[in-house]
């Protein structure tokens, strides 16, 4: 089984949605606390924004790290994990990413918190959490888990390994320098993407099995 059973995993997900909640309720009362951090690290990003080559990384990053393109890259992933028989992996890849999806925008808009004034045009909706962090983190969480164990390699199982964590870092970077969330937004959005992760996973290991019994996925690895 390519997630396994994992006695510490309920207490991850009580911990991350916990601290979760106590940053989202903050947000919702406007927290001196929390307005703090954000002025302070909005500030720095504004302090050393330039129109060159790490503008223009820091906006193909956030291209391709879009809600839109997660879904294109969960898709993919899908497909050939599908194709390679794979399906209850490529099934909760799905799942993983659409219901995480689909919590953030529940959570958007219950805080209802506004973006920042400077905001691209492009940028709509709510702040809090950021999507892009969000999906993204999902997308990085399902390569790490159901791609990267099927590569024979250990040296570039962890290469990758750390190309994705540096990726969903610069996501989250990204979003505060072009001004599209505050800082609190990534950290919730990232919070929020471990806590249903660790959920999925929990959700993996109960029924993966459970579902080779069904025809469309009898013939499936897990």
């Amino acid at each position: 089984m390519l997630i396994e059973r994992d006695p510490k995993r309920p207490m991850r997900l009580i911990v991350a949605a916990v601290i979760f909640v106590v940053v989202a309720a903050m947000v919702y009362k406007n927290s001196m606390l929390i307005t703090t951090v954000d002025t302070v690290f909005q500030a720095l990003f504004a302090s050393s924004k330039t129109t060159g080559f790490v503008h223009g990384l820091m906006t193909m990053t956030a291209f391709l790290a879009s809600p839109k393109m997660d879904i294109i890259w969960v898709l993919v992933i899908a497909f050939f994990l599908w194709g390679f028989k794979g399906k209850i992996p490529a099934l909760w890849a799905l799942f993983t990413l659409f219901g995480g999806d689909v919590l953030g925008v529940i959570i958007k808009h219950i805080i209802k918190r506004e973006r920042p004034a400077q905001h691209l045009a492009s940028d709509t909706g709510f702040s809090f959490p950021s999507g892009h962090v969000l999906g993204f983190f999902l997308v990085a969480a399902i390569i790490s888990l159901v791609v990267v164990p099927l590569i024979k390699s250990g040296a570039i199982r962890v290469i990758i390994q750390l190309v994705l964590i540096f990726a969903v870092v610069l996501v989250a970077i990204s979003r505060v320098y072009l001004q599209a969330h505050y800082p609190s937004d990534t950290i919730g959005a990232m919070l929020l993407a471990y806590t249903w992760l660790q959920f999925a996973e929990a959700l993996y290991v109960g029924y993966a099995a459970q579902l080779r019994n069904l025809r469309l996925t009898h013939n499936s690895w897990y």
